[in-house]
């Protein structure tokens, strides 16, 4: 009877912190899925100010065609682009939380003009967040297209 008892009580102990578990995961989450939507805003208003909040300083940014970027790189080829984005939206997104690391995978499409032209862009892209002086950023950015 004993051991019985036991068993319920690691049972139940174990339960209540897989939950607390799933909870902390969820909030990472939702925290990190709110700030690539904040993303997808400032780059479509060009506020680097907004992206430098949430890059590391260490970002590694692989880009639509392949480029690799540092951060500093990043946002002034976002300011100066010829490229206008007028629209950009994210159409589906999941995040997978690996200790104080969330990977988050989604498909986009941006719609604009660049250098008088419309443009239409779909891609996949992966972003690597990690949990770093009390908020998230993120350390690695890459952006591949789609072909439909």
């Amino acid at each position: 009877m004993r051991t019985s008892s036991f068993a319920l009580i690691v049972l139940c102990s174990s339960m209540r912190l897989l939950m607390a578990q799933s909870a902390s995961e969820r909030n990472a989450i939702t925290t990190v899925l709110a700030l690539e939507h904040a993303w997808n805003q400032a780059e479509q208003r060009k506020d680097t100010r907004a992206m430098d909040a949430i890059f590391d300083n260490q970002l590694v940014y692989v880009d639509f065609e392949g480029k690799l970027q540092t951060k500093a790189e990043f946002l002034a080829h976002m300011k100066a682009a010829a490229s206008q984005p007028q629209q950009e939206v994210t159409e589906s997104m999941a995040g997978h939380v690996f200790g104080s690391v969330v990977i988050v995978t989604g498909l986009y499409i941006t719609k604009g003009v660049e250098k008088g032209k419309p443009y239409v862009r779909r891609g996949r892209f992966v972003d690597t967040w990690t949990f770093k002086d009390g908020t998230w950023l993120c350390v690695a950015s890459e952006a591949t297209p789609t072909l439909h």
